[in-house]
């Protein structure tokens, strides 16, 4: 992950502001910074978005292929991740950025391992025999702190944008199934995003932790803690990170910050994603490249 090399004076600095709940960049520890958040950025994806927070900058794009459900979950179709860290940082190059799309993958699968969070029973076409298989693809733009968060964030605006063209099976008297979609592209199928989680990065700065820190702030903590959490502010998953130890009495302070951050985050998304949708065609498009 791409780090910057700070001075002793630098530490102790952002680390005592921490502590007074006063950040280098005037906020306190529970915000956020502003993000921007743009979907439908791609035209020959099923879905997308475009986040930018600052100086981090990730682009999803879902596409949607039939395939085979799998044996143990034949009545559902699957979402699949691939991360690509193309950032500007020679940290990210090579291996570096290998292992951290793969990182940044697994952290997604575990994610979406709730079984509410997606409702993939509406991917299923026939049972056993077809579903839709939804190929997510994250792209690392620019890397400038707290990517996991912006991520995750992307990946829920852009199944929000997601359209899955309806489809009828239909069986001829030899019983020779035959799947016809529908030509029509506003007869679609959208995906309830309401229980996709969003992650909250919690890292912790001396006593006290802060939500979206910046690389300057993540190179003064020695450990987070990544909680994914639904709009109703339920923890789904929880992974530790870093080298450093965190005591359970700090993990649940976390964990409660993390409740609290993560519905406010929810709010605030479905916020933009609804008034984005509600100016239809007339919105202005910016795009991935503007």
């Amino acid at each position: 992950m791409a780090s910057v090399v700070l001075s002793e004076a630098e530490k102790l600095y952002i680390v005592h502001g921490v502590q007074e709940d006063l950040r280098v960049d005037g906020r306190g520890c529970e915000d956020y910074r502003c993000a921007e958040v743009e979907t439908d950025v791609v035209s020959n994806t099923s879905g997308s978005a475009r986040v930018k927070l600052v100086e981090t900058d990730i682009l999803v794009g879902i596409k949607a292929e039939m395939g085979t459900p799998k044996l143990e979950k034949p009545d559902e179709g699957y979402l699949e991740f691939f991360v690509d860290c193309s950032s500007n940082s020679p940290e990210l190059e090579g291996r570096g950025g290998e292992e951290l799309g793969t990182d940044i993958a697994n952290t997604l699968y575990r994610v979406f391992s709730c079984e509410n969070s997606v409702d993939l029973k509406s991917l299923c076409i026939n049972p056993r025999e077809h579903c839709w298989v939804l190929y997510v693809d994250v792209l690392l733009l620019e890397c400038g702190g707290n990517i996991f968060d912006a991520i995750s964030i992307a990946v829920k605006a852009a199944l929000f944008n997601t359209r899955i063209p309806k489809v009828r099976v239909l069986e001829d008297e030899e019983g020779t199934k035959e799947i016809e979609l529908s030509d029509d592209p506003y007869d679609c199928i959208r995906l309830n995003v309401d229980e996709v989680p969003c992650i909250v990065t919690l890292s912790k700065i001396g006593y006290r932790h802060v939500v979206d820190a910046t690389l300057q702030e993540e190179a003064c903590s020695l450990a987070s803690l990544l909680i994914s959490v639904t709009s109703k502010g339920a923890i789904t998953s929880m992974k530790k990170v870093g080298k450093g130890s965190l005591d359970p009495e700090s993990i649940f302070e976390m964990m409660e910050t993390g409740q609290r951050v993560g519905k406010s985050l929810h709010i605030a998304l479905q916020k933009i994603l609804d008034e984005e949708e509600n100016l239809g065609t007339s919105r202005p498009k910016v795009g991935f490249l503007g």
